[in-house]
């Protein structure tokens, strides 16, 4: 496993980290908490030593298991965690008040929320988990952000911003308070590259890339006759035509890089770990295979530059969240 730098944090994690939105079972439908936790220790055995989660998947579920794998190995692992929005609205609404997103004295109750189920004593990164750039310099979000380091509760802080806004986080980098953020950057969405990314490399911000799959819309695997079980989000993710137009697409992609459609997952992440301002890339993984596969990714090779000029004519910029 390669480790990079998390920006101004100084924390070493590896390339590719764990994205634990689908162990909490909420959304995502198919995790068990057996293998979840398979998956998370087999994880660590191939290296990984970061794992994003947030107090939202499962209402902490997904904190508590992390917390039983930290209280089950020696080795270090970094954990970074979210913050809900007090009002529970994802994405953030343009226009919405800072203080119904976060104010001081929710930030301070979430991370002792976080600290008890994860069982640490010390959260390496705190994120809020949506954000509007309008808030930078508003309100008293960040009074807490001052007091939980000075208590040494946490290492860095960071925004998680909203799906496919690259550019609502400009202004809270350029403060200088911000030391990670955490953004969709994938072969359709490459709009981090224009600013985003540009301007976390210039202010030695660390990030953290969600959504690498698109929800497994570039794993290949995703068809026109794909069906999901009842009650998971990507019914709605991927409805109507939509999984029509991503095999179409991915189609494309492969044949463009003769490629076949099962080396799409390795391509996919290798085109993100190509790009000199990312720091880590958290597939989500609910499986032992897919630790096995997303690790093995994780050598520091990424892709050749033949290759990712190749997939620039490849980006679709879209929101199907919506």
């Amino acid at each position: 496993m390669n480790y990079r730098t998390l920006g101004k944090s100084g924390l070493r994690i590896s390339e590719v980290g764990f994205g634990a939105w689908g162990i909490g079972k909420s959304s995502w439908v198919g995790a068990e908490d057996d293998e979840s936790l398979r998956a998370l220790n087999l994880a660590i055995d191939r290296g990984i030593n970061f794992i994003d989660t947030a107090m939202g998947y499962g209402n902490g579920h997904s904190e508590r298991l992390v917390g039983e794998l930290i209280k089950s190995r020696s080795e270090t692992i970094h954990v970074a965690t979210k913050v809900s929005p007090i009002n529970l609205k994802w994405p953030a609404v343009a226009g919405t008040p800072v203080e119904e997103g976060f104010t001081a004295e929710h930030i301070m109750k979430c991370a002792e929320n976080s600290l008890r189920n994860l069982g640490l004593e010390t959260i390496d990164v705190l994120q809020t988990h949506v954000w509007l750039d309008s808030w930078s310099g508003e309100g008293d979000w960040l009074d807490a952000v001052v007091k939980l380091k000075e208590q040494g509760k946490i290492r860095a802080f960071g925004i998680s911003i909203n799906d496919h806004e690259a550019d609502n986080a400009i202004k809270a980098l350029e403060s200088g308070v911000i030391d990670t953020v955490q953004f969709i950057y994938n072969i359709f969405d490459q709009t981090p590259e224009e600013k985003l990314l540009p301007a976390c490399i210039k202010h030695n911000v660390g990030t953290i890339i969600r959504v690498p799959l698109d929800e497994g819309g570039l794993t290949g695997n995703v068809g026109p006759d794909t069906t999901f079980p009842e009650g998971d989000f990507r019914n709605g993710y991927f409805r109507d035509d939509r999984k029509q137009e991503v095999y179409d697409r991915v189609k494309a992609i492969a044949g463009d890089l003769d490629a076949s459609m099962e080396q799409l997952p390795e391509i996919a992440l290798r085109f993100i770990l190509s790009h000199p301002g990312v720091s880590t890339v958290i597939p989500g993984m609910l499986r032992s295979r897919e630790v096995e596969m997303n690790c093995a990714l994780g050598d520091g090779r990424g892709l050749p530059e033949e290759q990712v000029q190749k997939l620039k004519k490849h980006a679709w910029f879209r929101n199907f969240y919506k």
